[in-house]
């Protein structure tokens, strides 16, 4: 990547009278990866370049409160198990809602609002519901705000694991065996729904169809385990997923909007092993416990084989109509087929993170894909695109 090439953030602060961009990272949230949306934003904060951007870190509280927080990147670290959160400081943000009034402002009760100022690019690092899922980036486009990553409906149609799996297929590409289990079928007639789910080929994983981080996720090795399972994932997201398991190994790979091509990049294939102690890549193995996950990139793989993982993840993204990133999950069967799993529209983005990791094999530091992605942003324009 060529970081010394012109970019659109000088034009965007000029025009606003200031000497840098202002980026608002904007983090945790209403959803179960809070924490990990903290952690995720320690990370950003840490790798901005202060000397070519400004910096307004905004929280979101549990409660969905919008707060202005200390720029402190190691009080959002994940330290010894401990995972932090968005703390209400009282400082509430209030958004604009569009027109000619692009000003931030921060509102105590009973005080007059005072002005945060202008932001040029949000970078909205927030997973799951409420942020992940196409809603914050609908605030954004109402607020004619740009921001980092996919629009609305790549947002919201990736979220839903159900609705992905809809759009893989048409596009021609090789989902694995499932079924979904709708809240109202669930209560209609719960024997049918577990029914469908035998018919499956075991084992089967049972997910929250609109979560993340394998918040709620159950491996199930026979019928009688799936009751359970569909009332733990059901505890999460009211809509669920089962997948018969695939025999092979996950494979993942970066994807990054075209720049001067309608094509997108794609990264070196990596893949993610658990070496002990998890039945599979869960939430702890993710995040509680490195010493027994390894990362590998480039992924040993013939290379045909890591060509067409970056061809589905290419032809994913496209068909989902993704813009700035996404990482495309796959699996690698025993009988030599690539398939794909799902699309993550903003996926782990720390620097051990798998989606930095692959980008980092590639060429390109952790810094360089942070500049990288606020730049894509600036470039894109307001409105439908």
């Amino acid at each position: 990547m060529d970081t010394e090439q012109p970019s659109h953030d000088a034009v965007h602060a000029a025009s606003a009278g200031r000497a840098r961009p202002r980026v608002a990272v904007v983090f945790g949230g209403r959803s179960e990866e809070h924490a990990i949306s903290c952690a995720t934003a320690a990370s950003v904060l840490r790798a901005v370049d202060r000397e070519r951007y400004d910096v307004v870190p905004i929280g979101i509280t549990r409660e969905g409160h919008w707060v202005q927080v200390a720029d402190d990147p190691r009080a959002l670290e994940i330290r010894d198990g401990r995972l932090p959160e968005v703390p209400d400081t009282g400082d509430q943000v209030i958004v604009p809602m569009g027109g000619l009034d692009q000003v931030l402002r921060v509102q105590r009760p009973g005080e007059v609002p005072r002005v945060l100022g202008e932001v040029d690019v949000v970078f909205p690092v927030l997973h799951g519901p409420f942020g992940e899922d196409g809603t914050i980036q609908g605030l954004l486009e109402m607020a004619d705000i740009r921001y980092v990553g996919c629009g609305v409906l790549a947002s919201a149609a990736m979220m839903d694991k159900h609705v992905m799996k809809v759009i893989f297929a048409s596009a021609g590409l090789h989902v694995g065996p499932y079924t979904v289990i709708t809240d109202t079928q669930w209560r209609r007639d719960p024997a049918a729904a577990l029914d469908a789910v035998a018919s499956l080929p075991f084992p089967v994983f049972v997910k929250p169809a609109r979560a993340g981080s394998s918040v709620g996720i159950t491996k199930v090795l026979s019928p009688d385990g799936v009751e359970a399972a569909v009332h733990e994932a059901r505890r999460h997201d009211p809509k669920v997923v089962v997948e018969a398991g695939v025999l092979g190994r996950e494979v993942e790979c970066g994807v990054l909007q075209g720049r001067g091509s309608d094509h997108p990049r794609v990264s070196e294939v990596g893949e993610v092993t658990v070496v002990g102690g998890h039945e599979f890549y869960d939430f702890e193995a993710k995040y509680l416990d490195e010493a027994n996950v390894r990362l590998s990139c480039p992924a040993d793989l013939p290379a045909q084989a890591r060509a067409e993982v970056q061809r589905i993840a290419a032809v994913a993204f496209e068909a989902a109509g993704c813009e700035g990133l996404a990482r495309v999950d796959c699996f690698y069967t025993e009988q030599g087929e690539v398939m794909v799993n799902e699309v993550n529209t903003m996926p782990g983005f720390t620097p051990w993170s798998m989606y930095p990791q692959v980008w980092g094999a590639s060429g390109m530091t952790y810094p360089e894909l942070v500049h990288e992605l606020i730049d894509l942003a600036l470039a894109r324009p307001l409105g439908l695109r």
